[in-house]
């Protein structure tokens, strides 16, 4: 990436606190709370479930579902199985849903990068079972045809 001519003195300006980065960060900012969204992108959404398939403590996960109802992204619904008490489950919301490509570019960074080419698991489209990416792309992300495309010999290529 190449910053605009006014903005290459890196000395010269600060965002500080303006950071969305930085502030992403602080609001995923433990283990914890990415693997409360993990869960829900999975389906999960009862706090016992999240105990369990997350691998950490009550309190912990508790912590998590507060930060990340108080940032919206994760709300509670109402619920209650017959003879016990009301309580809540917790889904995304339209912003937790919108952590859907920053959880698999981390999921297909960590494929690639730590798994030894052997994730645990891959991501299909439904229904054609084709791979899902995710990409950087110019918005709008044109479309492309085969007439955009040429095809060069590679320099390196021997013929045996």
């Amino acid at each position: 990436m190449r910053f605009e001519e006014r903005l290459r003195d890196r000395d010269a300006w600060s965002i500080g606190d303006g950071c969305s980065a930085a502030r992403v960060l602080d609001l995923l900012s433990t283990k914890t709370v990415f693997l409360v969204i993990r869960e829900c992108f999975y389906g999960t959404t009862r706090f016992d479930d999240f105990v369990s398939r997350t691998g950490t403590s009550a309190p912990a996960v508790s912590r998590a579902l507060k930060q990340l109802k108080a940032a919206g992204i994760v709300a509670p619904v109402a619920y209650r199985d017959p003879g016990s008490r009301a309580r809540e489950e917790y889904r995304l919301t339209a912003a937790g849903e919108d952590l859907l490509p920053v959880f698999l570019s981390l999921m297909r960074w960590g494929d690639k990068y730590l798994q030894d080419g052997r994730p645990p698991l891959t991501f299909v489209e439904s229904g054609t079972g084709r791979p899902v990416r995710v990409n950087v792309t110019a918005d709008p992300a044109p479309e492309m045809t085969s007439d955009d495309i040429e095809i060069r010999l590679n320099p390196a290529w021997r013929r045996e």
